[in-house]
């Protein structure tokens, strides 16, 4: 038996106690809300068995039945599983898997946290960002540090917690990352694929870690995906592929199954939550667009709208609004530095923006470790009971986001009508095609080529086989 089998069996997970089940069976609500929902979809059984096929190699439970696998609908590249036998992927990780084999590898990776109670080593407090094992604030997530505003204020930015739970995220220890892909790769050979998917969807992952980074206008440590609560995808995939060496190798990875399973896959965002098309960010639901300024990405949430640059960072989201300017702005402001800080912000200007009322506020403040930034709220009042709001957070005396202010307007109904979802599509390789020309279908207005190549876990060197199958993303 490999030497990581004996390792990784020699203290064999107590199964799930009445706690934990109660546990997770609290925070599995929440999760879907704050992931966008479970994806009902021709593709959801399939996940659905993978996944439970894969949880139930961990010993955590004696059925599969005893699992509870959620296809989430949600654009960010994520998988996780708590406490009790649940387990998520997004449909956006399962689209950039490249079998069936590596969409089971991060499933049971996930699963292998769970096993090991990663969770209970590392979390103190049973709330949904670090059930999930995601403790986000406001400030620390948008300055980049680890005090931030919120910890240099005390506040704990509750407003924004779920989306910055998603978002920004702690990462296990090395041990534990490499802890949870030895049982990911233990339990692919058990359940009989092949051991070094995993690997290969670590080098996907690597390689669509770079194109986010590059979309959202990040640098290749603070991508907030999935990604980056798993550091060093790209040296994982060695050490992976090693471990699964010392398995026996069936090479059965089931690509055709899973390429067929998700053709025709709603990619990337829901129209129902707005999309993001190169520079703007477009909602056809809420009749709204606005548009980020060059240098500057967007990503987007289930509850707000991260823009980030090496400039500044912001949100847009919304909160309840009854008329009260003062109030708005008050809550705004206290859902950033907590309860407990008082800011004090001047008067409230209130411009017309093309046609929209608007009202806002900045202050100075004092962090920890990024010195006096200016925070401001910038609100547009979109009806007598409905308002949304950028948070902005930039360095003092700089105003990088006074275009993206004042870009915001409305959607007219064909505008709206216009906004189509993308789809995933698998198509064969002619003899004619290159990855030059398979790029260009992409919907995309930038990086189609880095978009193409990371989809299907390929380099730009790559050559491509006529009637080989790859994935591409159309409207």
């Amino acid at each position: 038996m490999p030497a990581e089998a004996k390792k990784a069996q020699s203290s064999a997970p107590l199964p799930f106690t009445a706690k934990e089940k109660a546990n997770g069976a609290k925070y599995h609500p929440e999760i879907l809300k704050e992931f966008g929902g479970a994806y009902q979809s021709p593709q959801t059984s399939y996940v659905q068995s993978v996944g439970k096929k894969i949880a139930l190699q961990s010993g955590l439970a004696n059925s599969e039945g005893e699992f509870t696998v959620t296809f989430l609908n949600s654009a960010v590249n994520n998988a996780f599983a708590i406490e009790g036998g649940y387990v998520y992927i997004t449909r956006q990780l399962a689209a950039l898997c490249n079998s069936e084999a590596e969409m089971a590898g991060v499933l049971g990776h996930e699963v292998g946290h769970t096993a090991a109670r990663h969770s209970k080593k590392r979390q103190k407090q049973a709330t949904i960002a670090n059930i999930l094992g995601a403790i986000g604030t406001i400030g620390g997530a948008m300055l980049g540090d680890s005090g931030g505003l919120a910890g240099a204020l005390g506040g704990a930015a509750k407003q924004y917690s779920g989306q910055l739970a998603q978002l920004f995220t702690l990462s296990y220890s090395r041990g534990q990352e490499e802890q949870a892909d030895d049982l990911g790769i233990q339990y692919l050979s058990k359940a009989g694929y092949d051991p070094s998917a995993l690997s290969a969807m670590l080098n996907s992952l690597a390689l669509q870690t770079a194109v986010d980074a590059k979309a959202a206008g990040l640098n290749s440590h603070s991508v907030p995906e999935w990604a980056s609560t798993h550091p060093d995808p790209a040296k994982r995939v060695v050490r992976a592929l090693t471990v699964a060496k010392k398995y026996p190798s069936n090479n059965v990875r089931k690509a055709d199954a899973h390429l067929n399973a998700i053709n025709g896959m709603m990619y990337d965002d829901d129209p129902k939550e707005g999309v993001i098309e190169g520079q703007e960010f477009l909602h056809p639901d809420l009749r709204l667009r606005f548009a980020v300024p060059q240098g500057y990405g967007m990503s987007n949430g289930s509850q707000a709208v991260s823009i980030n640059g090496n400039g500044g960072k912001a949100l847009f989201t919304t909160q309840p609004y009854n008329g009260d300017r003062k109030a708005y702005i008050d809550a705004a402001f206290k859902a950033v530095v907590g309860d407990q800080q008082q800011v004090s912000y001047g008067a409230i200007k209130n411009p017309t923006v093309n046609g929209i009322s608007a009202f806002y506020a900045s202050t100075n403040v004092q962090t920890q470790q990024s010195g006096v930034v200016t925070l401001m709220i910038f609100a547009y009042e979109w009806a007598p009971n409905q308002a949304f709001h950028f948070v902005t957070i930039t360095p003092s005396n700089s105003m990088p986001f006074e275009s993206m202010f004042e870009s915001v307007t409305r959607l007219t109904d064909r505008q709206a009508a216009d906004i189509k979802p993308r789809k995933l599509r698998v198509v064969t390789v002619n003899k004619s095609d290159s990855v030059a020309s398979l790029a260009s279908r992409m919907a995309y207005k930038n990086f189609q080529t880095e978009r193409f190549l990371a989809l299907n876990g390929i380099t730009a060197n790559s050559t491509l086989s006529a009637g080989q199958k790859v994935k591409i993303v159309t409207y």
